[in-house]
């Protein structure tokens, strides 16, 4: 970690962005754990109650003439939670974003039923379908629209009917971890748009889906950080209850 890093002291909840824990703060970069719920950037219906739009609140004390910025380096679904990261400069987002690649990003997802092998690459090319979802090309044609997409993961815990699965993207597309997972079978416990959530699965709270772990060179000092956001406790409680 950067030696600023050792220093960092998180500010009261109390002063913190809503739906944001602080992980690290730097003058060059702000790490934060996101609730899930909370879109990272605005849309075409929501543009205020956003990850960016309550972090702009939280570095200018309020103020809009106030020279501090925070700048969207890459994005979480709304209904994802974990590790996000903003730049305080255009410099530091360029950096960030032209080594993004080269970044290595861990993923934590409960999964509905058993992954056919406990650990395993899995492969395809995936196309967007309209501007909202992916879908994994099945044809040559659809191959040649499509972006390679490779997703490491490993099981590390399963009961009956839910695994609780770690995830590394090799690749980063659009809901990649979402749509491989469902190919195999195994769509996201919650998630509305590649799996059965949304036909009347009883209790489920939410997309089981977490950035739990990221590791990038610091775009000042180059230093390798690794900043970790705390698996949701719902996430064990999935795989430990007795169905």
């Amino acid at each position: 970690m950067p030696d600023s890093h050792k220093q960092f002291k998180r500010p009261p909840k109390k002063y913190e962005p809503r739906g944001l824990s602080i992980i690290f703060e730097d003058r060059d970069i702000i790490v934060v754990d996101k609730d899930a719920g909370l879109l990272t950037m605005g849309n075409e219906r929501e543009s205020i109650r956003t990850a960016h739009n309550n972090l702009m609140d939280y570095v200018t004390k309020g103020n809009h003439k106030s020279p501090h910025r925070v700048f969207i380096v890459h994005r979480l679904d709304r209904e994802t939670s974990g590790v996000l990261v903003f730049a305080k400069s255009p410099e530091a987002k360029s950096y960030l974003q032209s080594n993004w690649s080269d970044f290595n990003k861990t993923y934590y997802a409960v999964v509905h039923g058993h992954m056919p092998d406990d650990e395993g690459i899995i492969s395809s090319y995936l196309v967007e379908q309209g501007v909202h979802k992916m879908y994994t090309a099945t044809n040559p044609e659809q191959k040649k629209q499509g972006k390679l997409s490779k997703t490491l993961y490993k099981v590390l815990q399963k009961n009956e009917i839910h695994s609780l699965v770690e995830l590394n993207i090799l690749t980063g597309r659009k809901h990649q971890i979402r749509v491989h997972l469902a190919d195999k079978g195994c769509a996201v416990v919650g998630d509305k748009k590649y799996g059965n959530d949304g036909k009347g699965e009883k209790g489920v709270k939410r997309l089981a889906l977490h950035a739990a772990k990221l590791a990038i060179k610091h775009p000042y000092s180059k230093k390798d950080i690794v900043v970790e956001a705390e698996m949701p406790g719902y996430f064990k409680a999935l795989v430990s209850e007795a169905k």
